[in-house]
Protein backbone atom coordinates (compact mmCIF):
# COMPACT_ATOMS: atom_id res chain seq x y z
CA UNK A 1 0.00 0.00 0.00
CA UNK A 2 3.04 2.20 1.08
CA UNK A 3 3.89 1.60 -2.42
CA UNK A 4 0.84 2.03 -4.02
CA UNK A 5 0.69 5.77 -2.72
CA UNK A 6 4.60 6.66 -3.37
CA UNK A 7 3.72 5.69 -7.31
CA UNK A 8 0.33 7.87 -6.70
CA UNK A 9 2.04 10.96 -5.47
CA UNK A 10 4.79 10.61 -7.96
CA UNK A 11 2.63 9.93 -10.64
CA UNK A 12 0.71 13.64 -9.89
CA UNK A 13 3.91 15.02 -9.71
CA UNK A 14 4.75 13.89 -13.18
CA UNK A 15 1.62 15.24 -14.33
CA UNK A 16 1.50 18.72 -12.95
CA UNK A 17 5.09 19.42 -12.69
CA UNK A 18 6.41 21.68 -15.48
CA UNK A 19 9.84 20.42 -16.76
CA UNK A 20 11.88 22.54 -14.59
CA UNK A 21 10.50 20.79 -11.75
CA UNK A 22 11.59 17.94 -13.21
CA UNK A 23 14.74 17.40 -11.34
CA UNK A 24 12.61 17.93 -7.67
CA UNK A 25 10.24 15.52 -8.51
CA UNK A 26 12.74 12.53 -9.29
CA UNK A 27 14.42 13.44 -6.52
CA UNK A 28 11.53 12.79 -3.84
CA UNK A 29 10.77 9.67 -5.96
CA UNK A 30 14.88 8.10 -5.76
CA UNK A 31 14.93 9.24 -2.00
CA UNK A 32 11.77 6.92 -1.11
CA UNK A 33 12.27 4.18 -3.63
CA UNK A 34 15.51 3.11 -3.30
CA UNK A 35 14.77 0.39 -1.37
CA UNK A 36 14.10 -1.60 -5.14
CA UNK A 37 16.29 -3.16 -7.60
CA UNK A 38 14.50 -2.13 -10.51
CA UNK A 39 12.61 1.46 -11.24
CA UNK A 40 9.63 2.21 -11.03
CA UNK A 41 7.11 3.02 -13.87
CA UNK A 42 7.21 6.62 -12.71
CA UNK A 43 11.08 6.81 -12.19
CA UNK A 44 11.43 5.23 -15.86
CA UNK A 45 9.48 8.14 -17.12
CA UNK A 46 10.84 10.87 -14.70
CA UNK A 47 14.49 9.13 -15.85
CA UNK A 48 13.30 9.44 -19.86
CA UNK A 49 12.15 13.02 -19.42
CA UNK A 50 14.73 14.55 -17.58
CA UNK A 51 17.17 12.65 -20.38
CA UNK A 52 15.13 13.83 -23.13
CA UNK A 53 15.03 17.51 -21.64
CA UNK A 54 18.63 17.72 -21.23
CA UNK A 55 19.23 16.20 -24.96
CA UNK A 56 16.87 18.56 -26.61
CA UNK A 57 17.74 21.41 -25.37
CA UNK A 58 21.50 21.10 -25.93
CA UNK A 59 20.55 20.16 -29.47
CA UNK A 60 18.09 23.22 -30.49
CA UNK A 61 20.73 25.55 -28.57
CA UNK A 62 23.70 23.88 -30.18
CA UNK A 63 21.98 24.82 -33.50
CA UNK A 64 20.96 28.17 -33.13
CA UNK A 65 24.43 29.53 -32.67
CA UNK A 66 26.37 30.33 -35.14
CA UNK A 67 27.49 28.01 -37.41
CA UNK A 68 25.39 25.39 -35.51
CA UNK A 69 24.29 24.40 -39.12
CA UNK A 70 27.29 25.63 -40.73
CA UNK A 71 29.94 24.51 -39.27
CA UNK A 72 28.37 20.74 -38.81
CA UNK A 73 29.35 18.94 -41.61
CA UNK A 74 26.93 16.10 -41.20
CA UNK A 75 24.07 18.64 -41.06
CA UNK A 76 25.62 21.75 -43.39
CA UNK A 77 22.75 22.89 -45.94
CA UNK A 78 24.28 23.03 -49.41
CA UNK A 79 22.18 23.72 -52.73
CA UNK A 80 18.67 21.97 -53.21
CA UNK A 81 19.46 18.86 -54.96
CA UNK A 82 17.64 19.96 -58.43
CA UNK A 83 19.60 23.06 -58.09
CA UNK A 84 23.39 21.24 -57.82
CA UNK A 85 24.50 21.07 -61.05
CA UNK A 86 23.35 24.72 -61.38
CA UNK A 87 25.98 25.16 -58.67
CA UNK A 88 28.69 23.08 -60.34
CA UNK A 89 28.39 25.13 -63.66
CA UNK A 90 28.48 28.61 -61.77
CA UNK A 91 31.49 27.60 -60.10
CA UNK A 92 33.25 26.73 -63.08
CA UNK A 93 32.38 30.03 -64.75
CA UNK A 94 34.36 31.57 -61.38
CA UNK A 95 31.01 31.94 -59.12
CA UNK A 96 32.53 30.25 -56.17
CA UNK A 97 31.98 33.31 -54.06
CA UNK A 98 28.30 34.05 -55.51
CA UNK A 99 28.03 29.83 -54.18
CA UNK A 100 29.23 29.88 -50.94
CA UNK A 101 27.50 33.04 -50.34
CA UNK A 102 24.01 31.25 -50.59
CA UNK A 103 25.23 28.44 -48.75
CA UNK A 104 25.93 30.23 -45.82
CA UNK A 105 22.61 32.27 -45.71
CA UNK A 106 20.82 29.38 -46.30
CA UNK A 107 22.65 27.86 -42.85
CA UNK A 108 22.10 30.97 -41.20
CA UNK A 109 18.29 30.66 -42.26
CA UNK A 110 18.27 27.39 -40.52
CA UNK A 111 20.13 28.51 -37.31
CA UNK A 112 17.35 31.12 -36.91
CA UNK A 113 14.56 28.81 -37.06
CA UNK A 114 16.57 26.25 -34.72
CA UNK A 115 15.31 28.80 -31.83
CA UNK A 116 12.18 28.14 -31.93
CA UNK A 117 12.53 24.17 -31.44
CA UNK A 118 13.07 23.86 -27.29
CA UNK A 119 9.53 25.09 -26.20
CA UNK A 120 8.52 22.35 -28.67
CA UNK A 121 10.42 19.78 -27.39
CA UNK A 122 9.45 20.73 -23.75
CA UNK A 123 6.00 20.60 -24.56
CA UNK A 124 6.31 17.21 -25.92
CA UNK A 125 8.37 15.99 -23.00
CA UNK A 126 5.19 17.50 -20.56
CA UNK A 127 2.23 15.68 -22.83
CA UNK A 128 4.54 11.99 -22.78
CA UNK A 129 2.80 9.11 -20.75
CA UNK A 130 4.06 6.64 -18.71
CA UNK A 131 3.72 4.13 -20.92
CA UNK A 132 4.96 6.36 -23.35
CA UNK A 133 8.18 6.68 -21.55
CA UNK A 134 8.76 2.59 -20.72
CA UNK A 135 7.94 1.74 -24.26
CA UNK A 136 10.84 4.65 -25.60
CA UNK A 137 13.31 3.48 -22.91
CA UNK A 138 13.05 -0.36 -23.40
CA UNK A 139 12.44 -0.70 -26.69
CA UNK A 140 15.56 -2.07 -28.15
CA UNK A 141 15.76 0.15 -30.39
CA UNK A 142 18.84 3.30 -29.88
CA UNK A 143 16.69 5.92 -31.46
CA UNK A 144 13.29 5.78 -29.78
CA UNK A 145 13.20 8.87 -28.12
CA UNK A 146 13.92 10.05 -31.61
CA UNK A 147 11.56 8.70 -33.68
CA UNK A 148 8.82 9.79 -31.17
CA UNK A 149 9.96 13.04 -31.31
CA UNK A 150 9.54 12.94 -35.22
CA UNK A 151 5.67 11.95 -34.84
CA UNK A 152 4.34 14.27 -32.31
CA UNK A 153 6.49 17.36 -33.46
CA UNK A 154 7.17 17.70 -37.45
CA UNK A 155 4.22 19.18 -37.87
CA UNK A 156 4.29 21.66 -34.85
CA UNK A 157 8.19 22.40 -36.09
CA UNK A 158 7.46 22.90 -39.93
CA UNK A 159 4.97 25.38 -38.90
CA UNK A 160 6.79 27.21 -36.23
CA UNK A 161 10.11 27.10 -38.81
CA UNK A 162 8.40 28.01 -41.69
CA UNK A 163 8.10 32.04 -41.45
CA UNK A 164 11.42 32.41 -39.32
CA UNK A 165 13.23 30.95 -42.53
CA UNK A 166 10.93 33.00 -44.50
CA UNK A 167 12.16 36.08 -42.91
CA UNK A 168 15.79 35.16 -42.04
CA UNK A 169 16.24 34.26 -46.09
CA UNK A 170 15.50 37.92 -46.83
CA UNK A 171 17.66 39.17 -43.70
CA UNK A 172 20.61 37.46 -44.41
CA UNK A 173 20.33 38.13 -47.57
CA UNK A 174 19.66 34.42 -49.11
CA UNK A 175 16.95 35.72 -51.25
CA UNK A 176 19.05 38.11 -53.11
CA UNK A 177 21.99 35.50 -53.65
CA UNK A 178 19.89 33.07 -54.34
CA UNK A 179 18.00 35.57 -56.86
CA UNK A 180 21.40 36.52 -58.87
CA UNK A 181 22.94 32.65 -58.89
CA UNK A 182 19.28 31.59 -60.26
CA UNK A 183 20.06 34.72 -62.82
CA UNK A 184 23.22 33.83 -64.08
CA UNK A 185 22.75 30.44 -64.46
CA UNK A 186 19.14 30.90 -66.56
CA UNK A 187 21.21 33.11 -69.06
CA UNK A 188 23.35 30.34 -69.50
CA UNK A 189 22.57 28.43 -73.08
CA UNK A 190 21.37 25.24 -73.26
CA UNK A 191 19.81 24.84 -69.60
CA UNK A 192 16.56 23.97 -67.87
CA UNK A 193 15.35 26.74 -65.77
CA UNK A 194 15.66 26.24 -61.84
CA UNK A 195 13.73 27.82 -58.90
CA UNK A 196 13.15 25.88 -56.24
CA UNK A 197 11.25 26.26 -52.91
CA UNK A 198 13.77 27.62 -50.74
CA UNK A 199 11.48 28.30 -47.76
CA UNK A 200 10.45 24.52 -47.95
CA UNK A 201 13.74 23.48 -48.66
CA UNK A 202 15.50 25.44 -45.47
CA UNK A 203 12.63 24.23 -43.48
CA UNK A 204 12.92 20.54 -43.81
CA UNK A 205 16.72 20.46 -43.65
CA UNK A 206 16.54 22.27 -40.73
CA UNK A 207 14.12 19.85 -39.16
CA UNK A 208 16.19 16.91 -39.99
CA UNK A 209 19.44 18.18 -38.80
CA UNK A 210 17.25 19.18 -35.71
CA UNK A 211 16.43 15.22 -35.55
CA UNK A 212 19.76 13.98 -36.54
CA UNK A 213 21.45 15.87 -33.55
CA UNK A 214 18.59 14.95 -31.09
CA UNK A 215 19.50 10.98 -32.23
CA UNK A 216 23.02 11.30 -31.43
CA UNK A 217 22.32 12.57 -27.86
CA UNK A 218 19.88 9.98 -27.20
CA UNK A 219 22.74 7.44 -28.61
CA UNK A 220 25.42 9.19 -26.12
CA UNK A 221 23.18 8.61 -22.85
CA UNK A 222 22.21 4.99 -24.04
CA UNK A 223 25.78 3.85 -25.00
CA UNK A 224 27.79 6.09 -22.64
CA UNK A 225 27.63 5.46 -18.65
CA UNK A 226 29.43 8.46 -17.99
CA UNK A 227 26.66 10.59 -19.47
CA UNK A 228 24.20 9.70 -17.01
CA UNK A 229 25.13 12.63 -14.80
CA UNK A 230 22.62 11.90 -12.30
CA UNK A 231 21.33 9.03 -9.81
CA UNK A 232 18.00 8.72 -11.61
CA UNK A 233 19.26 8.63 -15.09
CA UNK A 234 22.40 6.27 -13.80
CA UNK A 235 19.46 4.05 -11.70
CA UNK A 236 17.08 4.28 -15.01
CA UNK A 237 19.52 3.74 -17.69
CA UNK A 238 21.14 1.31 -15.59
CA UNK A 239 17.74 -0.30 -15.35
CA UNK A 240 17.53 -0.63 -19.15
CA UNK A 241 20.97 -2.27 -20.06
CA UNK A 242 19.90 -4.84 -17.93
CA UNK A 243 16.73 -5.32 -19.62
CA UNK A 244 18.43 -5.33 -22.96
CA UNK A 245 21.10 -8.08 -21.90
CA UNK A 246 17.98 -10.63 -20.72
Amino acid sequence: MKQLKLIVAATSLLIFSGCDTLNHAAQQVITQGTGSINPSATEIALGLKQALETGTSYSAERLSAQNGFLGNAAIKILFPPEAQKAERTLRSLGLNSLCDNVITSLNRAAEDAAKEAKPIFISAIKQMTINDASNILLSGQTDAATQYFKRVTTSQLSERFRPVVQNSLGKVGATKYWGDAVTRYNQIPLTTDIDPDLSAYVTQMAINGLFREIAQEELKIRQNISARNTTLLQRVFGYADRYKGQ
